[in-house]
């Protein structure tokens, strides 16, 4: 049951559906129920007559439907599959599970049952040939594109079945008969479905018949291939590696040679702006190595202002335009968001980097003309000594923009290079170190065929991660036919396509539809497990869809085929790099349209059948993009488009028949949304931030498939429809970011739901919307808003979360805790919503909860000591405007997963005890067994808290042995509690600011990187044995720095009434100091070993110190080098001006 319940995708499930073989029959009930007797007849139908269900009348004319049977028989063959045998393994189990055996009987086409069997084990024992030979071969590509659309047909005449009998609706004298089977009761559906069905079929055998011209290899020869993975391995990332991966010392001698170049070129008297190239191959590693330059430290102090623009072959000059001023803290000019006019822009982004240094990234160029005929003239008003960096493939491009010679050219990885950055994407753990340097010959070989491109390699390395470390398996990659594949454009590695063929046909197919998302423009894992599953290409349990995306997602970071955002601490926003993304696109070339807008675009939309379009555009009204070019795609099956269009009077969805996802973001749609019911096959709905959207039709069932409907952001819509309650197959809504406040009545019908995010908590009467959340039991994530409105303790009751023992993410929101006038809640308010939120007792199983804009005094019992067993699951606890809150829970620190904890804007808290580090139960019973307390606990922020003054953590209490980062921010703490210095042996990194009381920062052993800034009692920092980067901003006290002997880097930010470097400078010998301070300081250093400072600064290998000026923050400045000697200043010449 296993094996066949992996195919009950969203088309062929739902409510009443029978699962039917060829040997047995069961009645309606749960899947997987073994107790259901076999061969029972449907409840009222008659036993002599089932055409008829009893009624003496005979059945429709036979009509010879031909239909695939999918069975068992054919399971072997799906060892080796491509996306092609997924979409056939799709129907055809879409077939089988509505009663084959009954239809062939009761249209009189039994006989020919087991001949079509043949023929589609025939099929698709050579499919797995023809998708791959769809790739490189174009005599093939026009038969594969036609059968991919016969098979995308099937599953339309499939979605009608069973939407005829969800119209119908229940009947007495159809018991539990499946969608198909209904049909074919109904002579009216018997004959259009029949008629389809053999129009159909009649397709397939042409096309079977001209598939034998191509030779295509059975299925058979490629069954030596092994295609089972280990379960992936969770390996942890960080942005370091996950933004270079980089290896060898070849990538750090780079960049020291290009900020050289940038330093000694760029000078400060130079009238032109410098610009320097880096030139290589894609994938190569230019961007990467871009990066490290940008974020270089030696780059961050000399230039006032970095820009970084991704060109592309596809930029936007207005994009272009407002990125750069924003980045240079500009203003754009026009009302609302900026104005799309170049003539406006221009001027604006003059104006917003006159007289400032800029260091300018132009990443991914592939022509001059952003330059010479947009950028050149704004930049030319920045200040002497502005550089601009280039990436491009092109060697051209570096000459037409004048770059200084020799450009810089990025190799490719030596041999031993190569080897340790697969080595390094192929381990998992220390423990498999030995295994894998074992397999170095064959490593060697491997990178060796990557020709030294990093992303190759990298890319192989998510592949061999997936492999036994073993030497058979390692050399079945490196003898692979596929490294003989010809004919694929230059710049695809062929690498990328081994990885691509090891995939599984659905993760195949969720690889190519990721390719369709703007490269601008982030989706969520969430989004993206939605398209997949509307689309069919998430394959099992109904009830595990969503794990099984995020399975599916997780795997292609594993495998390096998409990359975790860095800006995101989760791996919830991911990109592609551009050359996976040439390679997925190459491969859909014929299938989806992805592009920018304008004429261009519009004239590709008058070549018919694509089947996904992915569209980014302008917004503006001049932007040329229009609904209506769209409307002689009548075989689309997904719409993405980010951006404004027009729409014309008359303008509808009803071409779009077979549309399956439909994502409109940031557009005007409220004209659009009247016709969404004509999309009957319709899976997917996502409009998120239409501002002119205030309502869904009513009408909104009727589009029966729907199971993804995202409004996020769309913050007119004020109401739903009532009949959303009729969406029975709705596994996905979000209302955040919109001003619904109000839920239909009969809500808890969607029991199907597993994502509800921005449900509003409303009382009318003695009815309160959180009691329709009640028979939702399969609610994996929920997010509810407005409990300040419940006033009825049993409402909260009923909405039964303890019971719903999926859920893993909750988020409980109040609203309006404080008015303008910023009223405290009353007593009475405080007490109502301490039993709200008790009653909100989260299951077992929670892993994630947010609580925002809570305004109890105590927090809920279930995050108290007695009651922490609810929340052994617990990873992450983030907790905003505690209003009221007098005291952090004190059950928190038994929890065995707990990981991040972050408090934000607890203005009561005034003091955390030793019960907030150790329980009641141990402070009372001190023999009894040890624990430690918050023993997984990463990270740890706590933001203004503003009357807390004492943190009681005795030394020998253990805890937060796995602390990495600490962060206090705003509050009166007086000092750091001797217990967190010596049991937090892992932390890293600690961030201080506004804290009035504290005078001190020692005994860290682990520390590596410390910032402090405004701390205007701090006077001692000592002890920290490992420190290496410490920032001190204006904190003026401090008097001594002493005991850190690992210090490279040195950041002191100086209020402008100090006078003169401070004392402690002496004591410690940095690498690198950076200063901002008065111009008053900086004249004294820039009289060298004639000033007041010098002894302070002069033992300190590199010295960089600027004064500001106005606006800009670096228009004084001092560089000193001690060896070689080297100072230089622009200061003391024009000292005498200064008052």
């Amino acid at each position: 049951m296993a094996s066949r319940a992996a195919f009950l995708l969203p088309a062929a499930s739902g409510p009443g559906w029978l699962l039917l073989r060829r040997s047995a029959r069961r009645p309606c009930g749960p899947p997987g129920d073994s107790s259901s007797p076999t061969h029972q007849r449907p409840v009222g139908s008659g036993g002599h007559d089932r055409a008829g269900g009893g009624s003496g009348h005979p059945g429709p004319d036979p009509v010879d439907v031909r239909i695939f049977d999918g069975g068992a028989k054919t399971k072997s063959f799906l060892l080796m599959a491509g996306v092609l045998d997924a979409l056939a393994s799709y129907v055809s189990n879409m077939l089988t599970e509505m009663a084959i055996e009954e239809v062939a009987m009761l249209i009189g086409v039994s006989s020919g049952i087991d001949d079509l069997s043949v023929k589609l084990r025939d099929l698709k024992n050579v499919l797995a040939d023809a998708d791959k030979r769809n790739i490189t071969d174009e005599s093939v590509r026009e038969w594969v594109e036609e059968l991919k659309h016969a098979m995308y047909r099937a599953t339309d005449i499939l979605d009608l079945c069973q939407l005829r009998v969800m119209e119908q609706g229940p009947s007495r004298d159809m018991g539990c008969l499946n969608p198909l089977l209904f049909c074919m009761r109904h002579p009216l559906h018997a004959h259009e479905i029949g008629s389809r069905i053999k129009v159909l079929n009649q397709k397939l055998d042409e096309i079977s018949k001209r598939g034998g011209s191509f030779n295509f290899i059975k299925l058979e020869a490629y069954q030596n291939r092994k295609t089972t993975n280990p379960p992936p391995v969770n390996r942890k990332t960080n942005p370091l590696l996950e933004r270079s991966s980089v290896v060898g010392e070849k990538i750090e001698d780079d960049t020291r040679a290009l900020v050289h170049m940038l330093m000694m070129e760029s000078g400060d008297k130079s009238d032109s702006i410098m610009v320097f190239a880096i030139v290589g191959v894609g994938g190569i590693g230019k961007t990467t190595l871009s990066k490290k330059v940008f974020n270089d430290e030696a780059i961050q102090d000399k230039f006032t202002t970095k820009i970084w623009l991704s060109v592309t072959q596809e930029f936007s000059e207005v994009e272009l335009l407002q990125t750069a001023i924003t980045s240079a803290n500009g203003s754009l000019p026009g009302p609302g968001c900026g104005s799309q006019d170049k003539a406006l822009l221009v001027p604006a982004l003059a104006s917003a980097i006159r007289d400032k240094k800029i260091f300018l990234v132009l990443d991914d160029m592939w022509s001059t003309n952003e330059w010479t005929n947009l950028l050149k003239a704004p930049f030319s008003h920045s200040a002497p000594g502005s550089g601009v960096l280039i990436t491009s493939r092109h060697e051209a491009i570096a000459r037409g923009m004048k770059a200084v010679h020799p450009y810089h050219h990025v190799d490719k990885l030596e041999p031993e290079d190569a080897w340790s950055l697969l080595k390094k994407q192929v381990l998992t753990t220390e423990n498999a170190e030995p295994a894998v340097d074992m397999l170095k010959d064959i490593g060697l070989q491997i990178v060796e065929k990557c020709d030294g491109l990093p992303l190759a390699i990298k890319v192989m390395g998510g592949l061999l991660c997936q492999k036994d470390k073993e030497r058979r398996d390692w050399e079945k990659v490196l003898h692979d036919s596929t490294w003989s594949v010809s004919r694929m454009p230059e710049e695809l590695n062929n690498a990328i396509y081994l990885s691509y063929e090891d995939l599984s046909p659905c993760l195949k197919q969720c690889f190519l539809h990721f390719s369709l998302k703007p490269k601008r423009i982030s989706f969520t894992h969430t989004q993206f497990v939605g398209m997949w599953i509307g689309e069919g290409f998430v394959h099992g349990d109904s009830d595990r869809l969503e794990e099984l995306g995020n399975e599916y997602h997780k795997e292609l970071i594993l495998r390096n085929l998409i990359e975790p955002d860095p800006m995101y601490s989760s791996q919830t926003i991911c990109h592609m790099h551009d050359v996976v993304r040439s390679f997925a696109q190459f491969l859909t070339r014929d299938e989806a349209l992805i592009g920018h807008s304008g004429e261009i675009l519009n004239s590709k939309l008058s070549l018919p059948k694509f089947l996904r379009l992915s569209v980014e555009t302008k917004g503006g009204q001049s932007d040329g993009f229009e609904w209506r070019c769209l409307q002689e795609q009548k075989s689309l099956r997904s719409i993405i488009i980010i951006g404004n269009f027009k729409i014309q009077s008359g303008d509808s969805l009803m071409s779009f028949s077979s549309l399956r996802t439909l994502h409109i973001e940031s557009a005007n749609f409220a004209a659009l949304t009247e016709s969404l019911y004509q999309l009957k096959h319709l899976r997917y709905l996502t409009l998120q931030n239409c501002n002119d959207i205030n309502s869904l039709p009513e009408d909104i069932h009727k589009v029966k498939f729907l199971q993804h409907l995202g409004l996020e952001g769309c913050r007119s819509l004020v109401k739903l429809p009532d009949s959303i309650v009729k969406l029975e197959e709705l596994r996905f809504l979000d209302l955040d970011d919109t001003c619904v406040n109000s839920m239909p009545r009969g809500f808890c019908a969607l029991t199907n739901l597993r994502e509800l995010y921005g449900f509003p908590a409303r009382v009318d009467g003695d009815w309160c919307s959180l009691d329709e959340l009640g028979p939702l039991s399969h609610l994996i994530h929920l997010g509810l808003k407005g409990l300040e409105n419940v006033a009825v303790t049993s409402s909260a009751l009923k909405a039964m979360l303890v019971a719903k023992v999926h859920l893993t993410l909750m988020k409980l929101h109040c609203t309006n805790t404080l008015d303008n006038n910023r009223r405290v809640p009353s007593e009475k308010e405080q007490g109502i919503i301490e039993e709200v939120f008790d009653e909100l007792y989260p299951p077992s199983c929670i892993e994630n909860i947010n609580i925002q804009g809570y305004f109890g005094r105590q927090l809920p019992r279930w995050m108290m000591s007695m009651a922490t067993s609810p929340l052994k699951s617990l990873r992450f606890l983030t907790m905003h405007e505690l209003v009221c809150c007098t005291q952090l829970p004190d059950g928190l620190c038994l929890l065995p997963r707990l990981e991040l904890l972050a408090v934000d804007r607890a203005p009561a808290i005034k003091r955390v005890g030793p019960e907030f580090v150790q329980s009641p139960d141990h402070r009372h019973h001190p023999s009894s067994q040890a624990t430690t307390s918050f023993p997984r606990l990463h990270q740890m922020k706590l933001n203004a808290l503003v009357q807390w003054e004492d943190w009681e953590w005795e030394e020998q209490v253990q805890a937060m042995p796995l602390l990495e980062e600490l962060s206090i921010v705003r509050c009166n703490l007086r000092r750091i509690p001797p217990g967190l210095a010596s049991h937090a042996r892992a932390l890293k990194k600690v961030y201080m600011s506004n804290i009035k009381g504290l005078d001190s920062v020692e005994n860290f052993g682990s520390v590596t990187e410390l910032r402090l800034s405004r701390m205007p009692e701090m006077t001692r920092i000592s002890n920290l044995p490992k420190l290496q980067n410490l920032e001190i901003s204006f904190c003026p006290k401090v008097e001594l720095l002493e005991q850190v002997p690992a210090l490279r880097r040195l950041v002191l930010n100086l209020w402008h009434s100090e006078k003169q470097l401070p004392l402690y400078l002496q004591a410690v010998k940095p690498s690198h100091f950076l200063l901002n301070c008065s111009r008053k300081v900086l004249t004294s250093m820039a009289l060298g070993k004639s000033g007041s400072e010098w002894y302070k600064f002069s033992h300190i290998q590199h010295v960089e110190a600027y004064a500001k000026d106005g606006g800009n923050e670096k228009k004084w400045h001092l560089l000193y080098t001690r060896e070689p000697y080297k100072i230089d200043t622009n200061v003391v010449q024009d000292y005498s001006n200064e008052k």
